[in-house]
């Protein structure tokens, strides 16, 4: 039986502040082995259909602004895919619906979050073979993770009566994050699991408990989908239609209604990487506890996770703490307030704090730029583009620029001109001149920008030509 996978790449991962931000959340971010937790998901839903005549293709449903990290994410995983660009965010019940109705009736849609850590993938595909008999029979299949301890961060499902398929249970209730002694109690019950936020469901099925349950959230979704553009793999649901959906979660939306909902047990690793301490989890301790994730160094610590990628940092004397250090933001916090880190990105927020929200570091559809640097009418840029791709041609109010090529080789149009560059060569882009920055080989083209004027910011961009289709910065 052929299972569609459906990719929910939505989430701004606020608790995982400062390497997760809105502008690069956590499922992007590699965490795991030098691949995010998205490339991760698309390596194991790949597995589900080994016989299947080509590259699995996968539906992803993801916010407009992300959507390059997607299609990123899918090359480097080797499987071709669609990607729904929500224009706004809406929760997942609207997420779901897209999905929904953008499939045939009788596909059988298995909606997995893009952040979870699962590192069995055939006990994960064990799983969802599993759910099939009770998804094909009409059912809303959910999983739940057999609990290993009194965890307050999830919600839980406690099991009814058995199914008779013989690998699921109906559904008695969905319980709410629980308080400390309420999750202890909960374990001691011994009938009920972790909530995965994982479906298996028919999208008609899907479809039909929407119209029952959520019928303004369907309505606004099939408008938006009728409305709806595509562009090469992008699917854009109508802005205006879809922005008027109520957001709400598939399981207030219609779960907790629906009278045919089963549950499958996993017994495997599961995290939902939701928090630091979730984090330090995947490294292993030394014999005080200390967890180092690169150049880290914990003197006399115990309990001490240090995240460290780029410069060296010593914790000296330290006991539980959590230390998170980035190239423009440091988080300093106490293991037991973890679960407090995004109350810390409301406060930058509400500070206008740009940390808050995006990274010195900055992915675009040609590759990526660092600001290395930023004064007083100046910024110095380290700018990668990758083979073949080009910057728009576009032109700058307020500012000039210096290019110099470190590596690889550069094609730099300015005004009619054209002009090769190599390494150690350079050119200067006067204010108010069309432009444009391209990477004719097959290596990295790799160079320094020095950007001087009144005003610096990504909104001074006129385009005039995109080979992504953007009109802004």
């Amino acid at each position: 039986m052929f299972i569609q996978p459906v990719i929910l790449c939505g989430g701004s991962g606020t608790r995982l502040w400062p390497l997760s931000r809105k502008s690069f959340p956590k499922q992007f971010v590699p965490l795991i082995g030098g691949k995010s937790l998205l490339q991760h998901t698309l390596a194991r839903v790949a597995r589900l259909n080994p016989n299947a005549s080509a590259a699995p293709l996968v539906l992803c449903v993801a916010a407009e602004e992300h959507r390059f990290l997607v299609t990123d994410a899918l090359q480097a995983a080797g499987v071709q895919g669609q990607i729904i660009l929500e224009p706004v965010a809406r929760n997942t019940a609207a997420a779901m619906a897209l999905a929904a109705l953008q499939a045939q009736p009788q596909d059988l849609l298995l909606f997995c979050p893009s952040d979870h850590h699962i590192p069995d993938a055939a006990a994960f595909a064990a799983m969802v073979q599993q759910g099939c008999a009770a998804a094909a029979a009409g059912a809303i299949v959910t999983f739940g993770v057999v609990p290993s301890f009194p965890a307050t961060a999830y919600g839980y499902i406690q099991r009814g009566a058995p199914s008779a398929d013989g690998h699921s249970s109906q559904v008695a209730r969905f319980i709410e994050k629980p308080a400390a002694d309420q999750a202890q109690q909960l374990l001691l019950q011994g009938d009920v699991l972790w909530n995965a936020g994982i479906f298996l469901v028919q999208a008609q099925v899907l479809i039909k408990a929407l119209h029952a349950h959520a019928p303004d959230i369907l309505q606004s979704c099939r408008e938006a989908m009728v409305g709806a553009s595509h562009d090469q793999s992008f699917i854009r649901p109508e802005a205006i239609a879809f922005s008027a959906c109520r957001a709400d979660s598939i399981d207030y939306a219609v779960l907790e209604r629906h009278p045919d909902v089963a549950v499958v047990p996993f017994s495997g690793a599961w995290s939902d990487v939701g928090s630091w301490n979730a984090v330090a989890e995947l490294t292993p301790p030394d014999p005080a506890g200390n967890r180092i994730d690169g150049q880290g160094l914990a003197l006399q610590a115990a309990n001490t996770y240090i995240h460290a990628p780029h410069r060296p940092v010593v914790a000296l004397g330290t006991q539980d703490l959590l230390i998170i250090d980035t190239p423009d933001a440091l988080l300093v916090a106490s293991r037991s307030h973890a679960e407090q880190v995004k109350q810390v990105v409301v406060r930058l927020e509400s500070e206008r704090t740009p940390q808050a929200a995006q990274h010195r570091k900055v992915a675009r559809p040609w590759g990526w730029y660092d600001s290395v640097d930023v004064g007083e009418r100046h910024q110095v840029k380290r700018i990668t583009v990758r083979p073949g791709a080009k910057l728009s041609l576009q032109m700058h109010h307020h500012r000039a620029e210096h290019w110099i090529v470190v590596k690889g080789t550069a094609i730099v149009t300015r005004g009619d001109e054209e002009i090769l560059l190599t390494e150690n060569q350079s050119t200067y882009i006067p204010l108010g001149v069309k432009h444009r920055l391209e990477n004719p080989g097959k290596t990295e083209l790799e160079i320094i920008e020095v950007q001087s004027g009144s005003y610096l910011g990504e909104d001074d961009i006129v385009r005039f030509e995109d080979t992504y289709g953007r009109v802004a910065a």
